[in-house]
């Protein structure tokens, strides 16, 4: 029984020794004024920033739009509405085929683009196939006439039937409007199509030419040889409409690509569906936010109030990126990428201030848990989003369609995500403490076993101790790695003056 007294006695000599040896705080005196200075100044930024996302403002006779706009942010067709396309090469035997796939692909973008249509997404599905999105249509129907069935295209000669050129000495067919013809289709050919127009144009006045697609044996259009035409441009003119020229001469275009292509399947998706889908897509957002601030402010206090404000300035950013790369454009699956790179962004928030808590249970100050507990969970942090942006090239790379939107969202979203966890949140924790860095319980701190006595503004002398050890050891990694920096560049010095 005395025994057991005896040791119960020891063991609180011991603890009140660890509440008396402590070392000084493992901080610097604290600049109150300029931390506030400087915290205001963050705040003004993240009010701006949230007007410039978020608010229409008109200066003068110029509307100004949002980040968080359909004007700004470029949205895709099941967002939109629109009409879609899949054609797939039935010629895939040719030599060099890949790269006569991506002369199509650029020849159907450079089609859709002159019609006015610059929105069109023109991307490659698998070896063999293109598909085809043209968002925000006002008349899907006429995309289709538009774009056409591509096929082969040939000018011959009635009097003789000869092949005069072909789709590919057709370097553009367009429509216009002259005061003399009306409407007409204006073509351009190539410097061998230039050659044989002009000889066959010299040869022939009067002698009718006829259009023929594929291997169709009506044509889709006649026209007669008025006059030699030597500079590689001529215009067809007759009875055309406005409606009828813009389809004849996307019929011309249609066999300028380098690979014969046969339509798979084509839709129409109503934009009334994008619009719900939009709408819900926003819903969810603003609840999932607001669920996942109220989760960080009630678990870690101030450390949540902090990554919130992390959390605000991240979807600025990110706001910000979707309406000035040219190359995002939102989907579905991209708002889904969005709201997934915003659990990303919490998850790396979560890792730090659990490491820091566990820190400060370890007998370390506010200040001296708060470097070490970003410091360790640095790596951590590092391996979980690399692994993510490995995932998001592959299927950037790999995918298609709606695979690679997703991708695109979730790869940006992940990149600012490690922005603001390792940048602004570190900044803004870093004042915030040093307004106040003796109080464990506005950041949810406790301490371990051992350490219940030890002031939130002190470290233990046994901690101190080893934090001293580890900057000891890296100084001295620093000075090897100097000294053996220097000798080699000594011993080359030397080798050159031998030499």
């Amino acid at each position: 029984m005395d025994e057991q007294n005896s040791l119960t006695e020891e063991e609180r000599v011991t603890v009140q020794d660890r509440k008396v040896q402590v070392a000084a705080p493992a901080h610097k005196a604290i600049k109150k004024k300029s931390t506030i200075v400087k915290l205001v100044l963050i705040g003004v930024a993240m009010v701006i920033g949230l007007i410039l996302a978020f608010v229409p403002m008109r200066f003068g006779l110029t509307l100004y739009h949002p980040f968080l706009s359909t004007d700004s942010i470029s949205l895709g067709l099941d967002l939109k509405g629109g009409v879609y396309a899949v054609y797939q090469a039935t010629n895939t035997d040719t030599g060099n085929f890949d790269a006569k796939m991506e002369g199509t692909r650029s020849s159907l973008e450079s089609l859709l683009s002159s019609k006015g249509y610059t929105e069109a997404t023109i991307v490659r599905e698998g070896n063999d196939r293109i598909r085809v999105e043209v968002p925000d249509v006002d008349d899907p129907s006429g995309i289709l006439k538009v774009i056409g069935e591509p096929t082969t295209v040939t000018f011959k000669l009635d009097s003789t039937g000869e092949i005069i050129i072909t789709g590919d000495n057709v370097i553009n067919a367009d429509s216009g409007y002259t005061e003399q013809n009306g409407y007409v289709v204006s073509l351009e050919f190539d410097s061998e199509g230039r050659k044989k127009f002009a000889e066959v144009t010299a040869n022939n006045k009067g002698e009718t030419i006829s259009i023929y697609l594929g291997d169709s044996t009506t044509p889709i259009q006649t026209a007669t040889i008025n006059e030699v035409i030597p500079n590689g441009r001529a215009i067809i003119s007759g009875h055309f409409t406005a409606d009828s020229a813009q389809e004849l001469a996307g019929q011309i275009m249609s066999g300028t690509f380098d690979v014969r292509l046969e339509l798979k399947e084509s839709q129409t998706i109503s934009p009334t569906l994008g619009e719900n889908a939009m709408k819900y897509g926003l819903i969810a957002g603003v609840v999932g936010f607001v669920l996942v601030i109220a989760f960080l402010c009630v678990i870690y206090h101030m450390l949540g109030v902090v990554a919130s404000l992390a959390l605000i300035i991240y979807v600025i950013i990110y706001l910000f990126f979707l309406a000035v790369l040219p190359w995002v454009q939102l989907t579905l699956p991209g708002i889904a990428g969005i709201l997934l790179s915003i659990g990303m962004a919490v998850d790396a928030n979560v890792i730090i201030f659990e490491r820091i808590k566990e820190e400060y249970r370890g007998g370390k100050s506010i200040m001296a848990a708060y470097h070490a507990g970003f410091k360790k969970a640095l790596f951590a942090i590092l391996d979980s989003n690399v692994t993510t942006v490995i995932a998001c090239v592959l299927l950037m790379l790999l995918g298609t369609g709606s695979v690679s939107g997703f991708a695109l969202t979730l790869l940006v979203g992940v990149l600012i995500s490690l922005f603001t966890a390792l940048v602004v949140s570190r900044g803004l924790l870093k004042y915030v403490i040093n307004l106040n860095s003796y109080n464990a319980k506005l950041y949810n701190l406790k301490r371990g076993k051992g350490f219940e006595g030890l002031d939130a503004g002190l470290t233990d002398s046994a901690v101190m101790a080893d934090m001293e050890r580890e900057k000891q050891e890296k100084e001295e990694k620093q000075q090897e790695k100097e000294r053996a920096k220097a000798e080699r560049r000594s011993r080359k010095n030397k080798g050159g003056e031998t030499a």
